[in-house]
């Protein structure tokens, strides 16, 4: 493990941003924590500090989103029946399962979830008991596995029709339950020790900050766009990490395990030219349409004067953009710099 003070930094880091996230989007903070902070501590060790944070993360979104669970809670209640048999056998994997390959299976599972979500993938799902509960026992053992299930319950949840508060509030519901019960099997194991706690008291400012600032920033912003950009920084940062455990597992040598990272960029390169040629499109046709309900009898276009303005936070989302991908690369590159100490 490099020198505490610089993975205390690059943690702290992390979890900022990843709170600002968690708190824009309802969903990220340990599918954006785990994957890169896995540099640095093993699973065992991270672990219980995020399911603790995220325990608090699911109450505060649920909360805020109350007025959605009376829609959904039928849906998600399969799900929430799934979880408690998969939690208990991930759980005991965690135990039992060599750090290094736990890693291993973490960003092996994480990576095409990522990469599907990325997509845009859309086929209708009825969540019923047939589909619900074994989708609840998977997603418990990859949850107390790794801690992570937002790419997962973010495929499902958007191909159920469901508007933005429904949305939040069956991910919320389905989080609740799964680190909540999580923490009692990572209690009832030992999992505990003095070193989560430590990361805990990293996690516990970083979240008071971002968590409420995400959730105040994405009111001013096009919540679509930042969601895809936050997808590959995601998937940028579990390509990298998927590179570095090949290397320690001495599965591949360096340079040819970030062939990994490298591929990942590319494929997230070509879906994020896929998704801004489509939003191209729809906006053009958009302003088709606007045109023409504003023309005349005489089919004379609107003038200036009446064309809808332009939008007065598109470079802040411009911005945005450019300050995650910067951070990603920072990121990327001071983790694989040898460790630096400081006085």
């Amino acid at each position: 493990m490099p020198p505490l003070e610089t993975a205390v930094i690059v943690l702290a880091g992390i979890a900022l941003f990843a709170s600002f996230i968690n708190g824009a989007l309802g969903y990220g903070f340990s599918s954006l924590t785990v994957p890169m902070a896995l540099v640095f501590y093993t699973n065992r060790i991270l672990n219980p500090a995020v399911v603790l944070v995220e325990v608090v993360i699911n109450f505060y979104v649920l909360f805020m989103n109350l007025n959605g669970v009376a829609a959904v809670w039928r849906k998600v209640f399969p799900i929430v029946t799934g979880l408690l048999p998969g939690i208990g056998i991930g759980a005991w994997v965690l135990t039992s399962v060599e750090p290094g390959w736990i890693k291993f299976g973490t960003y092996t599972l994480i990576l095409p979830l990522i990469l599907v979500q990325a997509a845009g993938w859309r086929r209708p799902i009825r969540s019923t008991w047939l589909v619900g509960l074994p989708f609840g026992t998977a997603l418990g053992i990859l949850y107390s596995v790794t801690t992570i299930s937002g790419p997962p319950l973010a495929i499902l949840f958007n191909n159920q029709g469901l508007v933005k508060t429904e949305f939040r509030a069956g991910l919320a519901l389905v989080r609740v339950a799964e680190s909540s019960v999580t923490a009692i099997a990572y209690y009832q194991l030992g999992l505990f020790t003095a070193e989560s706690e430590n990361i805990l008291w990293v996690f516990v400012p970083c979240v008071a900050v971002g968590v409420p600032l995400g959730a105040y920033v994405i009111r001013h912003l096009d919540a679509e766009t930042f969601r895809r950009i936050c997808m590959s920084f995601d998937a940028w940062v579990v390509g990298f990490g998927f590179s570095r455990v090949l290397i320690e597992l001495n599965v591949m040598e360096s340079p040819w395990a970030y062939v990994v990272l490298a591929v990942t960029i590319l494929i997230d390169t070509y879906l994020l030219y896929i998704f801004f040629t489509r939003r191209a499109a729809r906006r053009s046709q958009t302003s088709l349409l606007t045109l023409g309900a504003r023309s005349g009898p005489d089919n004379r276009s609107a003038s200036n004067m009446t064309e809808p303005p332009d939008d007065p936070l598109a470079a802040l989302n411009t911005s945005l953009g450019y300050f995650v991908a910067i951070l990603a690369i920072s990121m990327l590159v001071f983790a694989a710099l040898p460790p630096i100490h400081l006085q």
